[in-house]
């Protein structure tokens, strides 16, 4: 993407948020209305990160939410006969047919709530340690080491904030859910549970979370170098590689999503066929608990749909988070600019 003074420019001249000048461009405009959005860091401000981001995150929740309710459940480890789910699309057939249109959809004002924000600190912090640490490493381009470690960064950030909308949403999501409401689910996790459960699964959600991210930004960053090259704002590649990007860290991180979903809903019937007593706890509990119960093949429960939910849903992130980056940077520098 590439806003221009008096219709000129080339794709060619663009250069990278980092600095790096790929084939120099000749000439082109000095004044604001010439920078790219990647290219300057004072191009792009703190806010716009963290707006471009909260709106991202709440689309993607929002759009996707209902095959999220189907991926927590097809990850339970010892599911209610009724609930017995083959696919991602004949499960939400059944469970509207049975439990109503809008039962899908239970949870998703506390995911809201929590994506919002969580993002804006997200996408915020990535952006601006990808750029410090790609200064540091001193590296013309982005650096996958710096992508990794920034990616990791900003997943400590995200996940302080989602992690008690995941406990909620997802015990709204199960079969037969005794909660009514994310407010009535938050009473009794607190008065039964203590505060600590909300942050039951947030060693798990970190050691799932970080190699989700590092898989994620780098093969996003590396995508966008191999079709999008001159990072020029292109609705087309950030959907692309964004989908691609979301899938393969989706599947290879499954079986840490499986033990954090066992730990987040403390899911009754499987916990008592595992002969477990009070309350789980610990990621290396839960893999011995998914194990037991179901082996190998109990680590890869719901990996279809948490594939099918990812790509899409990273797709729309990167889309929308490019996009607004790319309409506030725009009307900024339209108005800081002299007619």
């Amino acid at each position: 993407m590439e806003l221009r003074c008096g219709g000129v420019g080339s794709q060619a001249g663009g250069r990278r948020m980092d600095g790096d000048s790929r084939d120099g461009g000749g000439g082109g405009c000095k004044d604001a209305g010439s920078e790219d959005y990647e290219n300057l860091p004072t191009s792009v401000s703190l806010s716009i990160h963290m707006t471009a981001g909260a709106m991202a995150g709440i689309l993607e929740h929002s759009v996707m939410y209902p095959v999220d309710s189907v991926k927590t459940r097809m990850q339970s480890l010892n599911p209610d006969p009724k609930a017995h789910y083959t696919s991602v699309y004949g499960a939400l057939k059944k469970i509207i047919r049975t439990e109503g249109f809008w039962r899908p959809l239970r949870g998703l004002n506390v995911m809201v709530m929590g994506a919002g924000p969580a993002h804006a600190l997200y996408f915020a912090c990535y952006e601006n340690m990808k750029r410090t640490l790609n200064a540091v490493f001193h590296h013309q381009g982005n650096s996958h080491l710096a992508n990794g470690i920034a990616g990791s960064m900003a997943t400590l950030l995200h996940d302080a904030v989602m992690n008690p909308a995941e406990v909620v949403k997802q015990r709204l999501q199960m079969y037969d859910s005794p909660h009514r409401s994310a407010l009535s689910c938050i009473r009794t996790v607190w008065g039964t549970e203590g505060l600590g459960a909300f942050y039951r699964s947030y060693t798990t959600q970190l050691t799932m979370n970080v190699p989700f991210q590092s898989i994620h930004f780098i093969t996003y960053e590396f995508l966008q170098e191999q079709i999008n090259p001159y990072r020029g704002y292109n609705p087309q590649s950030h959907i692309i590689s964004g989908g691609l990007a979301g899938a393969l860290a989706a599947a290879a991180t499954t079986p840490l999503d499986v033990c954090k979903t066992l730990l987040n809903t403390q899911e009754n019937m499987a916990l008592n066929l595992a002969n477990v007593s009070g309350r789980l706890s610990g990621m290396a509990n839960a893999f011995r608990t998914v194990y037991q119960l179901n082996g190998l093949p109990g680590y890869f429960k719901g990996v279809q749909a948490r594939v099918i939910y990812q790509m899409p849903s990273t797709a729309i992130s990167w889309s929308v988070y490019e996009f607004f980056k790319y309409f506030l940077t725009k009307h900024k520098l339209e108005n800081r600019t002299p007619y």
